[in-house]
């Protein structure tokens, strides 16, 4: 068994093999001549430099981004050389990566949900700045651009984030009764994700207070305080970010955060004399050449294209609520928010519809 185990580390170490990446190898080769013959290039004496800006690059769902990343080596290399670049998204804690793109030369590579919507911006010699077209609310985070040059390897982060809104969210069987995993599912249902924290934090900075704790996207259960209060957490806590820290994904039970963008369409309010039943609501939608709207749809027209409507309406998840910019009697509280009559299983309402442009 000993003599086994020296002679498996001894094959390792020798590099007979070479490493394989996303399907770019990698070697201690990283140059080589114009005429094929490789040129091995250990240390050229120059330091590589990667920069990206510091504040973070905003966008909204649908649009084109570019995360700007320039390189140069100090002091400058007059020698064309072949260089490396990948681009990879991390999590809040930097803990794992997720592949986005890997270039090398000319020839270039996307992976999973960024296939067909990554490329590289190379006006100038020294560029590796990204292009995410199409964006999608999970595009929002933390991404590295990593500049590989023979044995030197730099990189630095982009921060990009989404102009959106936090929604706290509660389905039809009431309060805490979602694990992890219905969270995620509710708020895609709901035209939204799973809100991160840098998401709830920013909404909580923005005015929101809620008092029941929900899901976010990394697994860990919060609740935003503005005005602390016996209930939550007591009178005796500064207002902030309460914390449940990680739960079982599994056997735990919460509502959920929820995270929404800009709208690709317009929401709009159908009414009829009598009102509607829910059923009779999503066809006057379809009629109208619509889809009924979601509640992620109603939160984002309500901050982003200023909805006012003081008519309660069904949405798709059979709720009744109404979005508020301008309070005034008889429409509620004194606070702008969304108004929700809760889930009623009798009744006739107007509805908001949702139309793609």
């Amino acid at each position: 068994l000993l003599l086994l185990l020296e002679t498996t580390l001894l094959w390792l170490a020798s590099g007979f093999h070479r490493p394989f990446y996303n399907g770019f190898y990698y070697n201690h080769i990283m140059n080589d001549k114009d005429n094929g013959q490789e040129k091995v290039d250990y240390f050229n004496g120059a330091r590589l430099v990667v920069e990206t800006p510091k504040d973070p690059v905003y966008s909204f769902n649908g649009a084109n981004v570019t995360l700007p990343c320039h390189y140069h080596h100090e002091p400058d290399l007059e020698v064309k050389r072949k260089i490396r670049i990948k681009w990879s998204k991390l999590r809040d804690d930097y803990t794992k990566e997720q592949d986005v793109l890997v270039a090398i030369g000319k020839t270039y590579m996307a992976f999973g949900d960024f296939r067909g919507r990554a490329h590289l911006h190379r006006t100038s010699r020294h560029e590796a700045s990204l292009i995410i077209s199409d964006v999608r609310l999970q595009d929002d985070g933390k991404y590295r651009c990593e500049v590989i040059d023979a044995l030197e390897d730099e990189s630095d982060v982009v921060d990009l984030r989404l102009q959106g809104i936090v929604f706290p969210y509660q389905p039809p069987r009431g309060q805490y009764s979602l694990n992890f995993h219905e969270a995620e599912q509710v708020c895609q249902e709901q035209g939204a994700i799973l809100a991160t924290f840098n998401q709830l934090f920013q909404a909580w900075t923005e005015g929101l207070d809620w008092c029941n704790a929900g899901w976010l996207a990394d697994g860990t259960v919060q609740y935003p305080i503005r005005v602390p209060r016996k209930p939550c957490g007591g009178l005796h806590l500064a207002p902030g970010i309460r914390s449940y820290g990680l739960r079982d994904q599994h056997l735990h039970r919460f509502d959920a955060f929820c995270f929404s963008s800009t709208l690709r369409g317009e929401v709009f309010y159908l009414d009829h004399p009598a009102g509607m039943t829910l059923e009779e609501a999503k066809q006057s939608c379809q009629d109208a050449g619509a889809e009924i709207a979601r509640v992620g749809h109603l939160y984002s027209a309500w901050k982003f294209l200023g909805l006012d409507r003081c008519n309660a309406g069904w949405l798709a998840d059979g709720s009744i609520r109404y979005p508020i910019v301008k309070p005034r009697p008889n429409c509620g509280p004194a606070e702008p928010g969304v108004r929700s009559f809760g889930f009623p299983r009798k009744g006739r309402f107007g509805v908001f519809c949702y139309k793609e442009r």
